[in-house]
């Protein structure tokens, strides 16, 4: 760590996720973050902590969360337990979706519901007539401006900045913040970021030399964040009680843990295509990759059709039908199927510790033979 060329793996992600984190959406700011938020833009944000998506799902099945506006995403297909997802978006007052394509989500809605038409990354965004670039960071943190090449869909059609703004000014009003006077020119947006961000100084200026700018990882030159001001090593204590290790008491050797993946022709919850060249599958996405040791033991067959049911202690019954049996180099004990189409056995309260993710990668299950 710290050497030129070596250290820790700076893949921090994919696509802009961790750009949308660096610029402070997600639900547990720091307070430092806050502190130069409000000095900024002269207001108090909330310093309450929100929800992250789990904890999203269960506050609207409570009752807690009654509006949900999703900019892009597939959020009742990609997120767990998709059965009570979509009990939970059926609870809401109100659901908004801000999307380019039409998806499964748009049809799971609540008493109210909103299809708000977007602009695309790739289609050209004039604002007063000239084109905007939005700011994109990469998986290796080079953060860069991109610009749509495309004649957008609809001369209608407003960017989701324009669409927010708009949102904005309508609810809160303009005393404040002039919304839409940020919404008419992107590189006025930057200039705010530059006063939020430590590490975007010069902002719009370093973005217009060709690649971008590098956001350095602290670790790489040997800064460390702790209150020691040194690299900490923790001994993580290994859990005997877990819920995999309690299904397997109760079940014994019939009991597999399953991880959920994408083939080679899907996108996320988009699926271009039923071929997965990865793993030889062609045509169908219903299948259940399996230890050919595993298949025997059970007393399956390779191409034989399973019922998949998890194993959770609340009662909830998470069953799925139809899956093909494939023979794959997998360990023993372990079994691979596709997502989203096993995301209705993975129990909205089985997450990792301290980050709240969905354990998609680890979820006990069952399987039986399926229905003539």
């Amino acid at each position: 760590i710290g050497r030129p060329g070596a250290g820790l793996l700076p893949v921090r992600g994919h696509s802009n996720v961790q750009g949308n984190r660096t610029v402070g959406i997600e639900e547990q700011p720091t307070e430092a973050f806050l502190d130069r938020l409000e000095k900024a833009f002269n207001f108090q944000p909330p310093r309450k902590h929100g929800y992250d998506v789990v904890n999203t799902i269960s506050a609207m099945l409570e009752g807690k969360v009654k509006v949900f506006v999703g900019l892009g995403g597939n959020f009742a297909a990609a997120t767990p337990d998709t059965p009570r997802t979509q009990q939970a978006l059926r609870q809401c007052d109100l659901t908004v979706h801000i999307a380019t394509k039409l998806n499964r989500s748009h049809l799971i809605h609540g008493r109210d519901a909103l299809i708000l038409p977007t602009l695309g990354r790739t289609e050209i965004d004039m604002q007063n007539g000239v084109p905007q670039g939005v700011t994109v960071e990469d998986s290796v943190c080079m953060v860069h401006v991109s610009y749509g090449m495309n004649k957008p869909a609809s001369p209608d059609l407003m960017s989701e900045t324009a669409i927010i703004a708009n949102m904005a000014a309508a609810t809160l009003g303009n005393r404040k913040i002039d919304w839409l006077w940020y919404a008419q020119d992107y590189a006025r947006i930057r200039n705010a970021i530059e006063k939020v961000l430590p590490g975007f100084e010069d902002y719009n200026a370093r973005i217009a030399v060709p690649g971008g700018f590098h956001l350095t990882p602290p670790a790489r030159d040997r800064i460390w964040d702790t209150p020691s001001g040194k690299a900490e090593f923790i001994v993580h204590p290994i859990v005997k009680d877990t819920p995999i290790r309690q299904a397997r008491a109760a079940h014994g050797d019939k009991l597999l843990v399953m991880m959920t993946t994408r083939s080679h022709d899907q996108y996320n919850t988009t699926i271009y295509g039923l071929n997965d060249r990865y793993r030889g599958v062609f045509g169908l996405r219903r299948v259940v990759f399996i230890n050919p040791s595993d298949m025997e033991r059970l007393g399956f067959k390779a191409g034989q059709h399973v019922d998949i049911t998890s194993v959770w202690a609340d009662g909830v019954t998470r069953h799925v039908e139809d899956f093909r049996l494939v023979p794959y180099d997998i360990p023993a004990g372990c079994i691979g199927t596709y997502y989203p189409e096993t995301n209705p056995l993975v129990p909205l309260e089985s997450t990792g510790d301290g980050c709240g993710t969905p354990t998609s990668k680890s979820v006990p299950v069952l399987l039986t033979a399926a229905a003539a």
